[in-house]
């Protein structure tokens, strides 16, 4: 006997601007969300006219489906919830959105992708196809992905999203030879910069930034923030100052070693509120702040720790911000250190890259490509 397949969905246009209006509703969950995902919702009466949207904020508890429907009221009956991620069906801080969906007379739900929590992941929607619900995937699912991706990885890993983020001069240097380097870009990719930093859980830099450039490593974005940015330091030798901005502002948001508890400077590092761990390899530091449901580091070098990383295939997107300057010097760091590779063919080569103008300077952002490298010469 010859098996049916289902013929794929035929997205309107009405489908479509509504999944992009979800998605930009989801998106103003950034910073206000994590250790959960960003999720919009948008309700669609049958008559085609929008009668609810939510979207989710941790500190709020209801999430965006719940939202939308008790805007929309009995509007809902009958019509279309487009919603940015999978509705939850289990009993969680809240009860499951399957359940107010199908109480509310929704008759079809369009979500674009799965959501990857063991809780959740495929659960929401076989509830609601259970319950006669209509149930399309897949519209503007690589955008959808793309907003959640620091916690689709995160579930699926368990180890927080890596995004490494450089600002770098025309000739790839980080600083000059005396150590300067403020200010490599101008102040628009320093702004925006700090709404990178916003969107991240945890800042990650290494012995050399924190001790020479003495950073704060703060959210200075403006934009309200759930959980205070975690600043992460690797300092083998613990040679971070107790007087250092870091350490004198561990109650402004805290401040996470991994070094040698061993070493004389422990003591007046923990008396500043510094906490402390034994220092370990990368992916041993990246399991440590997964445990922490800490879901995306953003790191921001210097040059050794960004070479660790990449060396360790450890990361998940890159953006350089670069400068049109020329700062010269065969003993002015580079932007990237660690071993590095032989062969031009074995580079680390980014796909969907995006090359943003930020005032002066350009952003460049990309994500490794998976797979081994391939020589395109």
């Amino acid at each position: 006997m010859q098996m049916m397949m289902a013929e794929p969905t035929v997205w309107t246009d009405t489908d479509r601007r509504m999944m992009a209006r979800a998605l930009d509703l989801a998106v103003k969950g950034v910073g206000l969300v994590s250790p959960g995902p960003l999720v919009g919702c948008v309700v669609v009466s049958p008559a085609g006219e929008i009668v609810g949207e939510g979207f989710y904020v941790f500190e709020e508890i209801k999430h965006a489906e719940t939202i939308a429907l008790d805007i929309a009221g009995e509007k809902a009956r009958g019509g279309t919830a487009y919603v940015s991620l999978e509705p939850h069906a289990h009993y969680g801080r809240t009860a499951p959105c399957t359940d107010a969906l199908i109480a509310a007379g929704i008759k079809r739900v369009v979500a674009p992708i799965e959501d990857l929590n063991p809780k959740v992941s495929g659960k929401g929607f076989a509830h609601l196809r259970a319950a006669g619900l209509k149930v399309e995937t897949g519209l503007l699912s690589d955008e959808a992905a793309q907003v959640n991706e620091a916690y689709l990885h995160y579930m699926s890993t368990g180890l927080p999203f890596v995004h490494l983020k450089l600002a770098v001069s025309l000739d790839g240097k980080i600083a000059t030879r005396t150590g300067d380097s403020r200010w490599i870009t101008g102040p628009e990719a320093r702004a925006r910069a700090h709404e990178l930093r916003h969107a991240y859980d945890a800042i990650l830099v290494g012995a050399g930034t924190a001790t020479t450039d003495d950073p704060l490593l703060s959210d200075r974005s403006g934009l309200p923030r759930r959980r205070p940015l975690v600043r992460v330091v690797l300092d083998r030798q613990l040679r971070l100052s107790p007087e250092s901005r870091l350490a004198t502002s561990t109650s402004e948001a805290p401040v996470l070693m991994f070094g040698d508890p061993e070493s004389p400077g422990t003591a007046p590092l923990r008396t500043q509120g510094v906490e402390i761990e034994r220092d370990r390899d990368l992916c041993s530091v990246l399991r440590e702040l997964g445990s922490r449901s800490l879901q995306s580091v953003l790191v921001e070098g210097g040059s050794t720790i960004a070479g660790e990383f990449l060396d360790a295939g450890l990361v998940n997107k890159v953006t350089f911000f670069i400068a049109p300057k020329i700062i010269g010097g065969t003993d002015a760091p580079s932007a990237i250190g660690g071993r590095g590779v032989e062969a031009m063919a074995e580079a680390l080569q980014l796909e969907r890259v995006t090359v943003t103008q930020r005032g002066k300077d350009i952003e460049v952002t990309g994500y490794p490509r998976k797979g081994s490298p391939t020589d395109e010469g």
